[in-house]
């Protein structure tokens, strides 16, 4: 049985050039350790928190490929989910493969153009630590097409979603590092890291806010958006698993609209977030070890976050989730 439900967001890796200051950055950044396995797809770095899985580090196959922090949703059979995925509109990169025994791996890009994994599970079922200090904390996708890409969450992994009133406005200039894109058709490697026996809660939902843009059409037979009040699409949607009561407690994710305060060339993405015990400290840190900051920190009812860059451009964001209130 799979530790993570069906569209819970279970693994994350890092696409770089040099998995050498990769590591100098992200093992003082977050306390993380690492170990290189060896695979029939080669050599690639687990990222451990006391002993956890908690990331991947991945080389780039090819300099030309992007420098990004890619998402996996678990999925309960990827060929089916990936069938899903092109039904309701979205375009599978690399179809499902099995990643030796860990797990089977396939690509994806929503209608909006934002790319994502898809992970059924093996012998690795994914994070082994989330939710704490040093560990994955929360996804959101950022797209100028909210009607379609809601329609096709909810067609491919069954969200339920809520719309939720955005706290602190948007900021005044977005990420302009490289945004996420197409990872490589060759699939990075998780850990081989005991199964958690039982994953715990998501901390609550960083929030994110932009205007709403023009509606966009859904697939067709697929209901529409979750709307304001005004009948456009909600600038902030929170995703729930099928099944579980449809609120910000049980939110695993969400979508954000892009507005015009988002540079034109920056593509619809995925944007990490990790825990930390002090957000202005790992952006101190962060800089010092060659990172950019993309967004200052700023206070939330969910706590203290700010966007990043890694010092080889990767971009991510960090919330400290006790600063919340």
């Amino acid at each position: 049985m799979a530790a993570f439900a069906e569209g819970v967001p279970c693994w994350a890796d890092v696409l770089l050039s040099d998995l050498a200051a990769g590591r100098r950055f992200y093992g003082e950044l977050f306390g993380w350790t690492f170990q290189e396995i060896a695979t029939e797809y080669g050599t690639f770095t687990r990222a451990l928190l006391g002993g956890k899985d908690v990331a991947g580090l991945v080389p780039k196959p090819d300099g030309r490929m992007p420098t990004v922090w890619n998402i996996y949703f678990a999925a309960q059979d990827a060929a089916a989910t990936a069938v899903r995925i092109r039904e309701a509109g979205g375009r599978v990169i690399t179809p499902p493969v099995w990643i030796d025994e860990f797990c089977v791996m396939a690509t994806a890009a929503d209608p909006g153009g934002a790319v994502f994994g898809v992970w059924q599970a093996g012998s690795h079922t994914g994070f082994a630590r989330r939710g704490t200090p040093g560990s994955y904390g929360w996804a959101e996708v950022h797209t100028r097409q909210p009607r379609a890409v809601d329609a096709f969450y909810r067609a491919v992994f069954g969200y339920g979603m809520t719309p939720s009133a955005p706290s602190p406005p948007p900021p005044s200039a977005a990420p302009s590092a490289a945004p996420p894109a197409p990872p490589s058709v060759e699939p990075s490697v998780p850990s081989s890291a005991e199964p958690p026996a039982a994953p715990p809660a998501s901390p609550p939902p960083p929030p994110s806010a932009a205007p709403s843009t023009p509606p966009s059409t859904p697939p067709s037979g697929v209901s529409p958006a979750p709307s304001s009040a005004e009948g456009s699409p909600a600038d902030v949607v929170l995703w729930t698993p099928r099944g579980e009561p449809p609120d910000p407690r049980h939110a695993i994710g969400g979508r954000v609209v892009m507005g015009e305060e988002y540079p034109a060339v920056l593509p619809a993405h995925f944007l990490t977030y990790f825990v930390v015990a002090d957000c202005d400290q790992a952006l101190r840190t962060a800089h010092r070890l060659g990172g950019r900051v993309l967004k200052t920190a700023e206070d939330t009812p969910y706590g203290r976050f700010a966007v990043l860059a890694d010092n080889q451009g990767a971009a991510f964001a960090v919330i400290d989730t006790s600063a919340a209130g």
